[in-house]
């Protein structure tokens, strides 16, 4: 016979069961933490974006998995594609960096707009965006426009999907696509607090080889929502993309409290040689990063302004934000390699892509002890 007692412990455990699957797993579809599995799938999908792998097919195409749309080509050579799978599963899979000079120009386009504000695209579309609360994030505007311009068929795409219930969707990019998929990911998450997304639609994000998306305080947004296994970076030790764009810290992007806020006050008050001294080092220590930012902006803002507008002729941005402190954000799976790595992929430096490209991330992953 069983005692009330017994009772009241065995429910007790059923309900920390009950709890400990549910915090593990948010829908039957998306679960929380890496999966080696899955990211293998997703890239299988990504390849896909390549158009010579469709008459071709390198990777697999993964069982039940099906593409229901396929984007027009937008902004600066963007595209997307919409899968499917049997179990009611979508992935947003994100193109990269084509051959074409306008989507190279995308990732040259590197100086940082606010992580919230409007975009004018065209006459027609004016696109508002939050991708973080904290006023001093910021993000890449090149890849700002490419998300801006895709988001205008992702979101109804995702907003039909769901009403025939389908709330489970994958965000997948490489290279320039885990960038854009950085930034797609944030926007969806504020429309969903915002409620212009539905709440049930259940998201997890895996970059590939993406470069840094923003600054810090746009990391610091970033991770604060997907820090508990639903984003993820993939990236390869040898590959030279992610460690993209070049970073300018000034001393303006540390936090408001920092003691170099009142360095001058400092040196003031120091005995008159100690100051000249001090007062010397500190320009030259401080006036360099100040003018390389300047630097920056000038030629991978403005500048690079009037060649975008050559292909987007009505685009009208915010004013840029004075920093280019970009930053590592998210969740990293960092893989290693090692001398049979360096056996099939080299470090050869007339082979710049590499180490970035599909077969490598690949090799890597299955090798690892991940899972």
């Amino acid at each position: 016979m069983i005692s009330s007692s017994n009772m009241t412990i065995s429910k007790y455990i059923t309900t920390a069961l009950f709890a400990i699957i549910c915090s593990s797993a948010i829908s039957q579809g998306i679960k929380r933490g890496f999966d080696k599995a899955e990211y293998i799938k997703l890239m299988h999908l990504s390849s896909r974006q390549l158009d010579t792998p469709w008459v071709n097919p390198k990777y697999p195409i993964p069982d039940g998995y099906s593409l229901i749309y396929r984007s027009p080509v937008v902004g600066l050579d963007n595209r997307w594609d919409l899968w499917k799978s049997s179990e009611q599963i979508a992935v947003i899979s994100i193109r990269g960096t084509t051959k074409n000079s306008i989507s190279w120009l995308e990732n040259f386009y590197a100086a940082m707009l606010p992580a919230s504000g409007s975009i004018q695209l065209d006459k027609d579309y004016l696109f508002n965006y939050k991708l973080a609360e904290n006023p001093r994030a910021a993000v890449h505007t090149g890849w700002l426009i490419g998300m801006a311009c895709l988001a205008k068929t992702i979101i109804p795409k995702i907003d039909s999907l769901s009403k025939t219930g389908v709330h489970d969707i994958f965000i997948m990019g490489h290279s320039q696509g885990g960038a854009i998929a950085y930034l797609l990911t944030a926007y969806m998450h504020y429309l969903q607090q915002d409620g212009k997304l539905p709440s049930f639609i259940n998201m997890k994000t895996y970059c590939s080889a993406a470069p840094k998306p923003g600054n810090l305080y746009f990391a610091y947004d970033y991770e604060s929502y997907t820090q508990h296994g639903l984003a993820y970076n993939v990236v390869n030790a040898d590959d030279w993309v992610p460690e993209t764009p070049a970073v300018v810290q000034t001393i303006d992007d540390f936090n408001e409290v920092n003691p170099f806020i009142d360095a001058k006050k400092t040196i003031k008050k120091q005995k008159f040689a100690l100051k000249i001294v001090m007062r010397v080092v500190y320009r030259n220590l401080v006036r360099p990063t100040y003018k390389a930012q300047r630097k920056n902006q000038r030629y991978l803002g403005n500048k690079t302004s009037a060649l975008v507008r050559k292909t987007l002729p009505d685009l009208k941005l915010p004013p840029f934000f004075k920093t280019s402190n970009y930053a590592r954000a998210g969740n990293h799976i960092t893989l290693k390699g090692d001398s049979d790595y360096y056996s099939k992929f080299p470090l050869d430096k007339d082979q710049v892509f590499l180490h970035h490209m599909w077969d490598a991330y690949l090799y890597l992953l299955q090798k690892s002890h991940l899972y």
